[in-house]
């Protein structure tokens, strides 16, 4: 969760409300970061950090023996169910259970050293059979351990001769297709392509503009974050379906198969030494995020899960810093906080020179504290102190974090306003570098995406969504301003692999950036142009809103109440021009409401009249309105078929989830238009149904139908009509359909290419099935 929890933001809330009315207007007054958090800092007690403690209670990270012994026990009956990956995920939470040097932690080692085995990861099942040895595994057991090495040692051996065959098409991941490697390529060079340029201007603070024609598809920038925090519980991994869940299987999220780190997907987690949460895809990822941030984020595990993925991410981006970074960017800019920041779309303050991987780059992002409401400024405030003290309490800060002026190095350290033992007076500095970051991660932060398999492991097709695996801040990213249309596209990547578009950026850029920070986490991002983009056109990126999905209305409103701007991009302008009215006004945009008229199966449109809230027919001779709540109703329960029907094909009977589809589309064509969205989640269910019985004709048919309403949402040019349009292009194969699907591969090839690049997996498989199809 990005905020904090509930409790907590009661907690705050009554503790504001309780406040004597003098003490907030002098808090309301403030408009310096540091008076707030100063103020802030003597307001909150030992109730507050008493009161943390209570509720953090049931998201304990400490070692606990006698859960180790359960995950072992679960990942035991995956094992004998021969479900290799759930059993391998089960015993890597008994590894991050179990006490060091602990037999259970030995124990847990070895069996997934087996579900390794299973899974043809020989050379990491020979890395947990090491660690189990080390660990103390017992003796009379050791004679399994040395049989099971034997068998990787003679696997390992047999690859390795297959691939000097010249005449072997070499494959990294043939024995392992769902194994992420990392490449040694050496990092990512992050920065802004020759074509483009950052500006400024007092509308639009800095910016980035072409410097030159750019055509589509071109790479304009790379960046990774100066940090990212995981989300936890975003992405479910389950075992052979649904039904195994019923009887206490375990949906494990993004926290229990990603690098806390780098992201990377692993099913051989590196503990934390010190906790039962935090886990990694190497030790170097382990040491790094140890010497980065998570020495003191360690004690502060469950405390950190109630106070929400933001907080977590601002103390984060402090801890990397340090004291002497925090001071360094602090005080040029000073007497500047108190300036009236003016209305612009990006957050990048006039003041900032900077961009790239730096801590001013970071620093500098606009943190509008004048315009949140003294309560959001408060809970901000008040969350910012209470990790401070509780940091303060864990234990003394780093030797490099004590920065003093030369005319304080024979002074003696003052201890008068430290919270704990070690802590000077300087270090407030810290918790009010936390405060401003939580308040400007509310207009910065970007959601890390990736796409997560939605099909079953032995499916001929496949079957994705997008989903959030992290929030991070990304400085460079941050240049772009937002448009509800915007000409660029963004595709994350997560792990220490190098992106194989880094070589589309110059030598000579390479050269500037030089400098990057090696240490810094193996997540990217790479922004390309979505279309044409003109000499002196500035380049743009969607901050949510999207003019394909959402009225111009309700798209000023959200960002008007988040980023404190007016958008008036060019979709907003002429949809404002010509005329979009109270919701819907233009015909275009009825038909992409994609409601139908029981009557006459006109377009609907949202009622205008007060007294009649719901739907009216389009078409003045027939006029027919339908309340609110029966649309709302009969939405819902196409919703629950549609989940009913993904349960029973999880649980392999696709047979009982066609007839069930089947009656859902007959239903759903008396109020659903080809368009709507959710018209479009019916047919892709019924094409996966069909395509689980292997009626390969049929399932391109509903599959056709589907992308037709993903056009419309999406748009003709999207990267989501590309990944719908790829899958019709497997059913064709498949199907031996060699004309239908020669047809769809070069449109396929472009929107691929637009949005991934020439490197994507995707377009390999597609020259293959191309390869095949053409003899």
């Amino acid at each position: 969760m990005d905020l904090p929890s509930m409790q907590w933001q009661d907690h705050v809330a009554q503790k504001w409300t309780g406040l004597d009315p003098e003490l907030k207007e002098q808090f309301t007054a403030l408009v310096e970061i540091d008076d707030v958090f100063k103020c802030t800092l003597t307001l909150t007690t030992q109730d507050d950090l008493d009161f943390v403690q209570s509720i953090s209670a049931g998201h304990s990270a400490h070692k606990d023996p006698e859960q180790a012994a359960k995950w072992r026990e679960k990942g035991n009956s995956s094992f004998k169910c021969r479900d290799y990956t759930a059993a391998a995920l089960h015993y890597s939470q008994g590894i991050c259970c179990a006490s060091q040097s602990s037999e259970q932690l030995s124990l847990c080692y070895a069996n997934r050293s087996a579900a390794l085995y299973h899974l043809q990861h020989y050379q990491e099942s020979l890395e947990d059979i090491d660690r189990a040895i080390k660990n103390n595994y017992p003796s009379r057991l050791l004679h399994k351990l040395e049989e099971r090495r034997t068998l990787c040692l003679k696997h390992l051996s047999v690859g390795q001769k297959v691939n000097k065959d010249p005449h072997y098409p070499a494959s990294e991941n043939q024995k392992n297709p769902d194994r992420q490697t990392n490449a040694s390529v050496g990092p990512l060079i992050p920065g802004i392509s020759p074509q483009a340029a950052v500006s400024f201007s007092s509308e639009k603070g800095r910016h980035l503009v072409a410097t030159e024609r750019i055509a589509a598809g071109e790479v304009l920038l790379h960046d990774r974050p100066y940090s990212c925090v995981l989300i936890p519980g975003m992405e479910e991994v389950k075992g052979r379906g649904r039904k195994q869940d019923t009887q206490g299987g375990v949906l494990f999220g993004t926290e229990h198969r990603r690098c806390h780190r780098c992201l990377t997907v692993t099913l051989c987690a590196v503990p934390c030494d010190g906790c039962s949460y935090s886990r990694y895809c190497s030790t170097s990822c382990q040491r790094d995020a140890w010497e980065e941030h998570h020495r003191w984020e360690c004690s502060l595990g469950a405390d950190l899960a109630v106070m929400g993925v933001m907080s977590q991410l601002a103390l984060r981006v402090t801890l990397k810093a340090g004291l002497k970074n925090v001071q360094m960017a602090s005080e040029p800019i000073r007497d500047e906080h108190a300036k009236p920041q003016p209305s612009r779309v990006n957050h990048h303050g006039p003041s900032s020179s900077h961009y790239g991987d730096s801590y001013l780059s970071v620093f500098h992002l606009l943190h509008h504290l004048n315009r949140h409401s003294p309560s959001v400024r408060f809970l901000c405030a008040v969350t910012a102190a209470t990790l401070y003290l509780e940091l303060s309490k864990a234990g003394p800060p780093p030797a490099s974090w004590h920065l003093r002026r030369p005319s304080e190095e024979n002074s003696q350290t003052s201890n008068e306003k430290g919270d704990g033992e070690g802590w000077s007076a300087e270090l407030w500095m810290l918790g009010s570098a936390v405060l401003r970051h939580i308040l400007q991660l509310r207009c910065n932060a970007q959601a890390v995406c990736t796409l997560q398999d939605t099909g079953s492991a032995t499916s001929a097709v496949q079957s994705s969504r997008e989903i959030r695996i992290a929030t991070a801040i990304f400085p460079t990213l941050s240049l772009l301003n937002h448009s509800c249309c915007p000409n660029t596209s963004l595709v994350f990547k997560t792990g220490t692999s190098t992106d194989p578009s880094e070589a589309e950026l110059s030598a000579d850029q390479s050269k500037r950036e030089a400098g990057y920070r090696s240490s810094s986490c193996g997540v990217t991002v790479t922004v390309r142009a979505a279309g044409v983009i003109s000499a002196g056109g500035e380049i743009l990126h969607c901050y949510g809103p999207h003019s394909s999905r959402m009225a111009t209305k309700d798209r000023q409103r959200l960002l008007q109440e988040q980023y404190y701007f007016l958008c008036q991009c060019e979709a907003c302008t002429l949809q404002q021009e010509e005329g979009e009215g109270e919701e819907e006004g233009t015909e275009g945009r009825q038909q992409r409401s994609g409601l139908l008229c029981g009557k006459c199966k006109g377009s609907l449109k949202k009622s205008t009249e007060d007294k009649r809230k719901g739907f009216v027919c389009s078409q003045s001779s027939c006029g027919h309105h339908i309340s609110l709540s029966e649309v709302s109703g009969r939405l819902q329960e196409i919703r629950l078929h549609l989940e009913k029907a993904g349960d029973l094909m999880e649980r392999d009977i696709p047979d009982e989830a066609l007839r069930l589809l089947k009656r859902t589309c007959s239903q759903s064509g008396l109020i659903l238009a080809e368009t709507h969205p959710l018209q479009g989640e019916l047919e892709d269910a019924t094409a996966r149904a069909y395509a689980t019985m292997g009626d390969w004709k049929r399932a391109a048919f509903h599959l056709e139908r589907s992308a037709t309403a993903i056009s419309s949402q999406y748009g003709e040019d999207s990267i989501e009509l590309g990944r719908q349009l790829f899958k019709l292009t497997q059913l064709h194969f498949n199907g031996g359909a060699r004309g239908p699907a020669l047809s769809v591969i070069p449109k396929v090839r472009r929107l691929l290419c637009l949005h991934c690049g020439p490197q994507c997996s995707e377009l390999q498989e597609l020259r293959d099935m191309e390869d095949c199809l053409r003899g």
